[in-house]
């Protein structure tokens, strides 16, 4: 079942996704990509905090992408470093070569829960 989260938490989880898709120098494609690929109108109400509730795949995704976020940040002593990570071609067996954000772009939400995964274990 696919229930819609209550709209402070709505509210709460896509004002923190945008804040990391500016971080990540993220386009309208690639923040739609991560979020589930949602239309534009949809994509333009979470972006001004106009709707009252997402999916939980949405809140799914974004939990994941915040941990992904939290697990950088952890990693690298300046948040530049961090952000730039996900950009970054990346010789690790997950990535083969390709950056993380490319990953996760080519995959649907377990590309996103991988990721998570690999940035959990380098920061245990």
């Amino acid at each position: 079942m696919n229930l819609p989260s209550a709209p402070y938490l709505a509210r709460s989880a896509l004002t923190a996704f945008f804040r990391l898709a500016q971080a990540w120098r993220l386009d309208d494609n690639e923040a739609k990509a991560l979020l589930g690929h949602p239309d534009q109108r949809t994509f333009e109400h979470w972006r001004h905090s106009a709707l009252d509730a997402v999916s939980a795949d949405t809140l799914t995704r974004i939990s994941y992408l915040l941990g992904i976020y939290r697990s950088l940040n952890t990693l690298f002593e300046q948040p530049t470093q961090a952000d730039e990570w996900v950009r970054r071609p990346n010789s690790g067996s997950l990535f083969q070569g390709a950056s993380a954000l490319e990953f996760m772009l080519s995959g649907d939400i377990s590309a996103l829960s991988r990721v998570r995964e690999y940035l959990d274990h380098e920061t245990a």
